[in-house]
């Protein structure tokens, strides 16, 4: 890969990356690491890629890897959700108890959810992406959906 199509890219893509390893990690300075191995396994990928659909996919595969090998490791670091949402800026209070309710949701049911809503993914790339059956995903945003909802009204 040439420098100017990894610049190119990369900035295409950090933020999605970001995204994924903050509802992962719930930690801004450990998604921020996150994304930036993923940006160097990029760099260092020797590999063309078929599509955009396919470096996407990829990115993504190895943002969810990096982030597991993250948690196995005995600095794991957290940090309040709250004080991150205030430095987000959000413009209404509702978008900030609706990023606080998805942060609160348990992965299985967030990282679905980020990739349907925030991603544009369909419920088969889910699934392909997860390792889950398609029902398994269609169940898991169902019920995702359901907490939010009953979240969001009791406030």
């Amino acid at each position: 890969m040439t420098e100017e199509r990894f610049v190119t890219t990369a900035e295409r893509w950090k933020d999605t990356v970001f995204r994924l390893a903050y509802s992962y990690t719930k930690n801004r300075e450990d998604a921020d690491d996150v994304t930036q191995e993923v940006l160097l396994a990029l760099w260092r990928e020797e590999k063309e890629f078929s599509s955009e659909e396919h470096l996407r996919n990829w990115l993504i595969r190895v943002t969810l890897n990096r982030c597991k090998a993250l948690f196995r490791s005995p600095w794991r670091r957290r940090e309040s959700l709250e004080d991150y949402a205030e430095t987000l800026g959000f413009e209404q209070p509702d978008h900030t108890a609706l990023f606080l309710a998805v942060m609160g949701l348990e992965r299985k049911y967030r990282l679905p959810l980020l990739l349907y809503y925030f991603e544009g993914y369909s419920v088969r790339e889910i699934g392909a992406l997860l390792a889950l059956p398609e029902n398994t995903v269609s169940t898991r945003l169902h019920r995702a959906r359901a907490k939010l909802k009953e979240q969001l009204t009791e406030e």
